[in-house]
């Protein structure tokens, strides 16, 4: 068993390796400055939540370095998210105020240039930028219902925005929507960079705690000629612009325009320490919501364990008690419930290969997401780690490929199948390619509007690999073990001829049964589901990962119970066709997930673009897809257990 121990290790390391430090972020360390150390930002991409299509930031016509566009590394989930990190003209001197620093000047916006910057404002288009590996950030400031005011932070800052001009042409007020006929585009050209920073008092050092950023839009004027090396610019007063903002002319986007960029750095003392410099970043206005979700899921299991404990203390004892005391032929032949199938109820079942595969997928899929959460409670994928909590999924989700085919292989042999090869082989493609086939539609939609969000080639082929080179030799070892394995004996012999199944009830139906079981583990997990969509498509970081945990926990349970329960009262039934309805009845909460994808969709975005539609409904069906293998295997693993233990509590002739 070592051997296997060793060779399972030696590929999950291999597994990380190639995902580029799946767990590691370099700079996450503190950061010391001196006072006159020099820090350089670097940007980011341009993200919007209309379009969902993320951009790189030099795809605009922004001031470029003359020394050239240098990409920083970046791990597999960064570049899955689009995040493309490259350097930038914009630096600071620590705990030196500067103003009025020009970055470059465009003598002439050409036609093209006008129109990448006037559609991008029309689709909301955010810059993205980092300092110390914190994200830019514009300040909100909220009051709760305690008259307090809470300081929040919104990624990013606008790329610019449309407004009315009055008839004086001295003022603006914002359009809202951009039909009025005095509405013009203009461009954010001026950013006041304001950042907080905690002193050491021993050794004088710096730690940057927070970045904030506050955009104008300025028609920007200097004196003639203009010199490049030090340029100086009439409308960048350096003494009253500290305190105040601009009230000068905006810059409009149009051919022609001459654009000035420039920049101010303020910088605020902080008594926040570099440890929780995060907490602004993450900190959530709908607590008591949150708190409501988990008394919600909480109830669901209570009510779920009354009725499976009612059934397993009382009916259930009260129905062996009765089949262990008939003695006589007639008491037998007499005889009802769930006794009266013992001789069909571990017949296999129609397409028990597929349903091999789904299993087994769903326990690769519960795995993946149990050992990740592990990881993200120990703190090893904070939102600090950029990436990292997508690359710890797909590189847990590759490794898992063993239990995938150790499950898929077990139950199979379980099943007397005859073909494992052609199961294996099934198992190893059969949930991914589908997955592959949704994905490269969907890249190549998203690569034909020039996108980040596209995956590059590179990380293509390494996805490939991961696939072929790890994950599906994982599965074929995995279903080469499980085969290997014992079978477990059944607890009573499998008659040669199926028993009729008698009528049943309307209510007893397949579709009925299996429609009413995937309503309670949704409605476990409905409302944590708005917070991770909302974390997905809104822009917006996921944190509570205790929460998280609890409500995973809380699913589990929910999924067995329901499909303990309803598989007994279709046996009670004398139905014992229970393999796949077992696996169906908790599976289809996937249903009413997507359903709900949906509803969101429809409520909370204003997505009009048909690219970031299909997008967003091509992912929600994968995360379907996934999900309900992983509630179908745990309420089918329930009910497999469940339904031995009864049989094998039973005297039988």
């Amino acid at each position: 068993m070592r051997p296997y121990i060793n060779a399972f290790a030696v590929l999950l390391a291999l597994a990380l390796a190639i995902t580029a430090d799946a767990f590691y972020l370099p700079g996450v360390a503190p950061q010391d400055y001196a006072r006159d150390d020099i820090v350089f930002m670097k940007v980011n991409k341009l993200s919007s939540t209309r379009t969902q299509l993320p951009f790189e930031y030099y795809s605009l016509p922004y001031c470029r370095p003359a020394s050239g566009i240098k990409h920083s590394v970046e791990n597999l989930g960064e570049v899955l998210r689009g995040d493309r990190i490259e350097n930038s003209l914009y630096s600071l001197e620590m705990r030196f105020d500067e103003q009025c620093k020009v970055v470059c000047k465009i003598d002439s916006l050409s036609e093209d240039e006008a129109n990448q910057f006037a559609q991008k404002i029309d689709d909301e288009y955010r810059v993205m930028m980092i300092l110390d590996n914190l994200p830019v950030a514009m300040v909100n400031l909220l009051q709760n219902e305690d008259g307090d005011t809470l300081k929040t932070y919104e990624r990013g800052f606008p790329v610019g925005f449309k407004a009315k001009i009055g008839g004086d042409d001295k003022w603006i007020s914002p359009d809202v929507d951009g039909t009025d006929e005095n509405t013009k585009t203009f461009l954010n050209n001026h950013i006041r960079f304001t950042i907080l920073y905690h002193k050491d008092v021993d050794t004088e050092t710096s730690r940057i705690v927070g970045f904030e950023a506050e955009p104008f839009s300025v028609k920007h004027t200097y004196e003639k000629p203009y010199n490049p090396n030090k340029p100086i610019l009439e409308t960048c007063n350096a003494g009253r612009m500290k305190y105040v903002t601009y009230d000068e002319p905006p810059q409009e986007v149009k051919a022609g325009e001459e654009v000035i960029f420039s920049y101010d750095v303020l910088f605020q003392p902080s008594g926040i320490r570099w440890a929780s410099r995060w907490d602004t970043y993450l900190l959530m206005t709908d607590t008591e919501i949150h708190w409501f979700s988990i008394v919600n899921s909480m109830m669901i299991v209570l009510f779920l364990s009354g009725m499976v404990g009612l059934i397993m203390l009382r009916t259930l004892r009260r129905d062996i008690t009765k089949y262990n005391e008939l003695e006589t032929p007639e008491e037998a032949a007499e005889e009802s419930g769930w006794k009266l199938v013992h001789g069909d109820v571990f017949r296999p079942p129609s397409n028990a290969g597929l349903l091999c595969v789904c299993v087994g997928t769903g326990a690769q899929v519960a795995c993946m997401f149990a050992i990740t959460l592990m990881f993200a409670l120990a703190g090893f994928l904070s939102p600090a780690n950029r990436g990292g909590l997508m690359t710890a999924m797909v590189t847990l989700y590759v490794a898992m490929g063993f239990v995938n085919g150790y499950i898929s292989g077990r139950l199979y042999k379980q099943f007397k199948g005859s073909d494992w090869r052609w199961n294996t082989l099934c198992t190893a493609f059969l949930f991914p390619s589908v997955i592959f086939i949704v994905f490269c539609v969907l890249n190549t939609l998203i690569w034909g509007q020039k996108s980040t969000g596209a995956v590059p080639f590179g990380t293509f082929f390494l996805l490939i690999f991961m696939w072929f080179g790890i994950s599906t030799p994982l599965v074929f070892w995995g279903a080469y073990q499980g085969h290997k394995a014992a079978v477990l004996e059944d607890p009573t012999r499998t008659n040669k001829i199926p028993r009729q199944v008698p009528k049943q009830l309307w209510y007893m139906s397949d579709f009925f049964q299996i429609l009413v079981g995937g309503v309670l583990p949704f409605g476990a997990i409905f409302i944590e589901l708005f917070f991770i969509l909302t974390s997905l498509w809104l822009h917006q970081f996921y944190y509570i990962f205790g929460c998280l945990g609890l409500v995973f926990v809380i699913l589990c349970i929910t999924c067995c119970e329901i499909s303990v329960m309803l598989t007994y009262f279709q046996l009670v039934a004398e139905d014992h066709r229970w393999w796949w309805r077992s696996f169906l009845t908790s599976g289809s909460s996937a249903l009413y997930l997507f359903l709900y994808g949906c509803h969101y969709f429809s409520t909370k975005l204003e997505v009009t673009n048909k690219i970031s539609t299909a997008m967003f409904f091509g992912y929600m069906f994968i995360g379907s897809s996934l999900f309900f293998a992983l509630t179908g295997a745990m309420g089918f693993i329930a009910s497999f257990a469940f339904v031995r233990v009864i049989y094998a509590s039973v005297k039988l002739d």
